[in-house]
């Protein structure tokens, strides 16, 4: 009963954890858009940077935090049913959310960047505006990046719940196709197709509901029995 307990436990906090990240990143995202994705973003940057800030603090400290968390949350309930594809999960997790963490350093040097910037004179422009482009292109490709890692530690994810049927079926279908999806879109961005957000739709509305189905109903009753009485 105990490790029953434990396992719904788990289930909910993914579910909340991966809300979460969603949310902070999703808001941090917006909030650092809204400055950096307009002309003249230099000066921009520097009468806003304390929103630039509080951008960064939610992609680059509460995402990171919750994201690496969802997946540590579910390494007791997984490993049991492979243990090698468990830890290949988490290390994509872990490996997607640094290279994310990368892209908001990068934002973040637009700041000291934008201070010289408002001072320079005007032959330094380009020069410049070619150091804020470059961090810009930066955080776009290590977005990219990241993205594809955690597309690829997704599939992991969803064979997880496959052969252990913690969910039902269609929830794993959907994962699979969503990542792919996904992982496709990171690669047409790579190479200047702006499909991307098209493609990651599938994948990102598969992980909203199975959080929120995890809150509400958490793993299937019976496989969340044999994990009890799965040793260690």
């Amino acid at each position: 009963m105990k490790n029953i307990y434990a396992t719904r436990k788990a289930a909910r906090l993914y579910g909340i954890f991966f809300l979460t990240a969603f949310l902070s990143y999703g808001v941090g995202s917006a909030m650092i858009a809204s400055i950096v994705d307009v002309p003249d973003f230099l000066s921009n940057v520097y009468t806003h940077r304390s929103q630039i800030v509080i951008g960064v603090i939610l992609i680059a400290l509460i995402h990171s935090f919750v994201n690496i968390g969802l997946a540590v949350v579910m390494v007791p309930v997984l490993k049991v049913h492979n243990k090698a594809v468990t830890y290949g999960y988490l290390s994509a997790a872990i490996a997607a959310t640094v290279t994310l963490i990368v892209g908001a350093i990068f934002i973040l040097l637009l700041i000291p960047l934008s201070s010289e910037f408002i001072t320079m004179s005007s032959g330094d422009i380009p020069y410049f505006e070619t150091m804020g482009s470059i961090l810009k292109n930066g955080n776009y490709y290590a977005y990219q990046i990241g993205m594809a890692l955690w597309g690829l530690g997704g599939l992991l994810f969803c064979y997880l719940l496959y052969i252990s049927k913690l969910v039902p079926r269609p929830f794993v279908t959907w994962g699979f196709i969503g990542y792919i999806a996904l992982i496709i879109g990171t690669q047409l961005e790579l190479f200047g197709y702006p499909y991307g957000v098209m493609l990651s739709l599938p994948g990102g509305l598969f992980e909203v509901t199975l959080s929120i189905w995890l809150i509400v109903k958490g793993f299937s009753r019976s496989t969340a029995s044999n994990h009890s009485n799965q040793p260690g």
